[in-house]
């Protein structure tokens, strides 16, 4: 897909982005530059987008679980760090 750049730096967004991206008037893009010199263009959605989110996702751990889990990630850290 491509788009025309008009004399005031203007283009549009092609209707397939802007419904991949759920665009609609109004919304704001955030636009973001790589090394490589590839650019990205994101939706710039506000905070309060994101809540529900994880709705329906709790799980319940119990300390020991967690405890497990630390010792876990600490052997783990230790092992890579050894091979270093």
């Amino acid at each position: 897909m491509e788009s025309a750049i008009t004399s005031k730096g203007q283009a549009t967004i092609p209707k397939a982005i802007r419904e991949h991206l759920r665009l609609r008037p109004g919304d704001r893009v955030k636009f973001f530059k790589h090394p490589d010199g590839t650019v990205v263009l994101l939706p710039k959605r506000p905070a309060s987008a994101l809540r529900g989110i994880a709705a329906g996702r709790r799980l319940t751990v119990t300390i020991e679980e967690m405890d497990e889990a630390i010792a876990e990630g600490a052997v783990e850290s230790a092992r890579r760090a050894k091979h270093r």
